[in-house]
Formats: C-alpha cells, structure tokens, sequence
C-alpha cells in the first residue's frame, strides 16, 4: 500500500495503517490465540481488569499518541491537512467510547468501562486508515459503528470461547476492516468500497499465512505457552523474578 505495491496501483487507500497494521494485527491475534489456545481453567466470561485507574490511564496514552500516528503520516506537513486529521481523529475516538458504552448498556445491562475504553480505541482504529479523507462529521459515524462492533464483536468471541481477554482481536481486526471499508462508503468518489475490500482480503491472506507458519514454526520449537505454574503465578513472577 505504502511503497507503490499492488494494492496502491489497484487505488486502495490506506492513509495511517488501518489495514496494513490493524487487519493485519487483528489476524494475526486470532491466529495466535488459535495456536496458543485458551488459558487454563478459562471460560466465557469477562475477566476482571488488574487495575481500572492503569486501564483508563493506558488508554488515555493510547489516544494522546494517536494523534502524533495518525497526524505524523501527514508527511507533507501541510497544516491544514494536519488540523482536518486532527478533528477526524478526535471525533471518531469519542464518538466510538460513547456508542460502546450505550452498547454495552443494551447487550450486557450495564454502561461498562472496558467496553467503553475500547470502543474509544476501536473509534480510533476505525479512522486510521482514511482520517485525511473522511470527514469530520463523517468520523462521528465511522467511530460510533466502530464502537458498536467491538462490543458485538468481543461478545461473539466470548459466545466462542476464544481467549482474547484485552479484546485485541476486536479492536485492531474488526475495526480496522470496518475502517477500511469506511473509506469506499465516506471517502468520496475517488475511493471504491470494491477496491477497499480486495485490500482488506489480500492483507487478512498475507496476515494469516505468514502468520500461521511463523508461529506454527515457533510452537513445534520453542513453544508458544509458559508451565502451568507460571501461568498461576503470573509471568512478572516467571519471567523477571517479581511479584
């Protein structure tokens, strides 16, 4: 997409990584998590944060950072276009923490601070990848879809029994084709939702092969899990010696 491959000669739009880094990350998680297979002892349910104040201090960073990632691929500087991907980002971030929360309120009777946290971060991935061409009252649309697709979306895995218990999966990989796609419904007639998809596509391919070899090849070496007792312990303990 970025260095004049297939994907930019075919006319795909992928302005900050909303599908070379978030569908890509996404695919790469379930992936994983496929081979890695769920914690010992999980079930479907929602696993309680360590800490709540570290949760909403982590995402707060997270979005602070967002503008320098999404503004900083404004390589040309200008400050105009600068300012609009500013907007666009901040919209869409706000926009999906308050549609997660109505969601979560709907569908788990409870206005939950989790979901709301990530429907921010879905917000946010949600605009990556056409935050220079969508607009600022489109953002608001784009961000509040994405923030209802990462509670039905984290739900579903749930419902699944896929272990993703920081909701990585949702966030980065149903967002982000969200976000793609979103480009070819709001980023004007110069952009295809056809196009936008055959880029997803061929990035979920790439993200799932490559994937799948890679850390097939780690897990039939060096393996993938930690002992059971460290899994207990926790890995600060396991790993660096401290509780």
């Amino acid at each position: 997409v970025w260095g004049e491959g297939f994907l930019y000669e075919m006319g795909e739009l992928d302005f900050a990584g909303g599908t070379v880094i978030h569908v890509n990350a996404g695919v790469s998680g379930l992936v994983l998590v496929y081979l890695l297979g769920n914690r010992s002892g999980f079930k479907n349910t929602s696993v309680r944060p360590a800490s709540v104040k570290l949760m909403i201090l982590g995402s707060a960073l997270l979005w602070f950072g967002w503008f320098g990632f999404n503004g900083g691929f404004v390589l040309s500087e200008d400050p105009g276009l600068v300012s609009i991907v500013f907007v666009t980002t901040a919209m869409a971030g706000c926009a999906g923490g308050l549609a997660a929360m109505a969601a979560s309120k709907i569908f788990l009777k409870k206005p939950d601070l989790s979901m709301a946290l990530n429907g921010l971060l879905a917000g946010l991935v949600g605009i990556t990848a056409g935050a220079d061409v969508i607009s600022p009252m489109a953002s608001i649309v784009v961000g509040a879809v994405a923030g209802v697709l990462v509670v039905l979306s984290v739900v579903a895995l749930d419902k699944a029994k896929i272990d993703d218990p920081v909701g990585a999966i949702s966030v980065h990989g149903t967002c982000g084709i969200w976000g793609t796609l979103a480009v070819g419904i709001f980023g004007g007639s110069d952009f295809s939702f056809i196009v936008q998809l055959k880029g997803t596509l061929a990035i979920s391919l790439f993200a799932f092969i490559t994937s799948l070899i890679v850390f097939g090849l780690l897990k039939s070496t060096v393996g993938l899990r930690v002992s059971e007792q460290e899994e207990e312990e926790g890995l600060d303990v396991g790993e660096h010696g401290v509780a």
